[in-house]
């Protein structure tokens, strides 16, 4: 047994063109561009790096999904610190997190090598993974609505969402099963630790603020990625070169995106995230390119609108009107153009001119409203 696992390593390597002790700049250079993308937007890195590496660069899917792991286990600690010192991580949450999620993630990569012979462990993980991320994308529209929805309900109830640090009521089961969730996807892909685990944590704990969902999303992913990274090194899918030339590109990379975050259209920016995604899921699904780019289109014509339509209904109606813009006409020109063909001029005019002037003139409120920059959870 150990012998067929450091051969399917030795295969790993060579496949994957990356010398076990050797850079790569080439994947120096994308971890730069991934690093920069996720310091600027708050999304997980491993949606992104995995299968970058898998699809242009050819490394095999159990050496791509440890490799980013081991990354991850570095620069974790890095952003939960951040929210260790702000105090907006629930602690409460992390350790029942954990509870489901390090075990679960550990099985998970000892579940994936118990499929089969090599080849079919890596075609395993290469379905997997494409369909972790064609969830991941929906759930980065699905989170930009529930933020949307949670924000005006509590302007209309003229109520806060909830103070940093006040008491919250522990669910212990369901927040068990969300951990034992993400810490298998995570186990499996590599995916899954960021968005997927928030947007559960969202709907358990609707007053939860965004700040406290990343805080405690991050403090948690640390031991999460930490037992994942440990298993697919006892495992042996782990190559050091590959991992030191993520780390090399990736670590100045998120700090500098991170620098420039306040002046990032993000509004922008996570529907281009939502577009690679799902061009990288289905290309691991193995689509046929053609079909890809039908698809594709057909998303940005109808889903571009809809977008624009989803982020208009989070400003509030005063910030409209000091505009002098009707803030209705907005929105329904692009939610009831979109299934007709129609809504895409009306996005473009809208995150091109519209909005522009409502985030210059949309004071972040701290306690409510809708959500700022720091306070939008990753996309992971």
């Amino acid at each position: 047994m150990a012998a067929t696992v450091r051969a399917s390593a030795a295969s790993a390597a060579v496949a994957g063109k990356v010398p076990p002790m050797q850079i790569d700049w080439a994947i120096v250079l994308a971890s730069v561009i991934v690093g920069f993308t996720v310091g600027l937007t708050g999304m997980g890195g491993g949606a992104l790096m995995t299968p970058i590496l898998l699809i242009f660069f050819g490394i095999t899917p159990t050496a791509a999904v440890s490799s980013d792991l081991v990354a991850a286990m570095v620069m974790k600690p890095i952003g939960g610190g951040v929210h260790i010192r702000r105090k907006t991580v629930r602690w409460e949450l992390v350790r029942w997190l954990c509870v489901g999620s390090i075990p679960m993630a550990f099985a998970g990569v000892f579940l994936l090598h118990a499929t089969g012979d090599s080849e079919q462990i890596q075609n395993t993980t290469q379905r997997l993974l494409g369909i972790t991320l064609m969830l991941a994308a929906f759930a980065m529209v699905f989170k930009a609505w529930l933020q949307g929805k949670r924000s005006k309900e509590a302007r209309l109830e003229g109520r806060v969402t909830h103070m940093v640090g006040a008491p919250i009521h522990v669910k212990v089961i369901p927040t068990i099963l969300i951990g034992a969730a993400g810490g298998l996807l995570v186990g499996l892909t590599s995916v899954g630790s960021g968005s997927l685990i928030i947007i559960s944590l969202m709907m358990l704990y609707p007053d939860l603020r965004g700040a406290e969902l990343v805080g405690t999303d991050l403090v948690q992913a640390v031991p999460l990625v930490t037992s994942a990274a440990i298993a697919h090194i006892i495992v042996g899918d782990f190559v050091l070169g590959l991992t030191a030339s993520i780390l090399i590109g990736a670590v100045p990379a998120v700090y500098l995106g991170a620098r420039v975050s306040s002046k990032a259209p993000d509004g922008v920016i996570r529907p281009l995230l939502v577009l690679v995604l799902m061009a990288s899921a289905l290309k691991l699904l193995e689509v046929p390119t053609g079909a890809v780019g039908l698809i594709l289109l057909a998303v940005i014509i109808v889903g571009f609108p809809l977008w624009g339509a989803v982020d208009a209904s989070g400003y509030p109606a005063h910030r409209w009107e000091s505009l002098g813009i009707d803030r209705r006409r907005t929105i329904r020109r692009q939610a009831w153009g979109a299934p007709v063909l129609v809504g895409f001029p009306f996005a473009i005019q809208y995150f091109a001119s519209t909005r522009p002037r409502l985030v210059a003139v949309t004071v972040p409120e701290v306690a409510g409203g809708a959500p700022t920059a720091d306070d939008d959870p990753e996309g992971g």
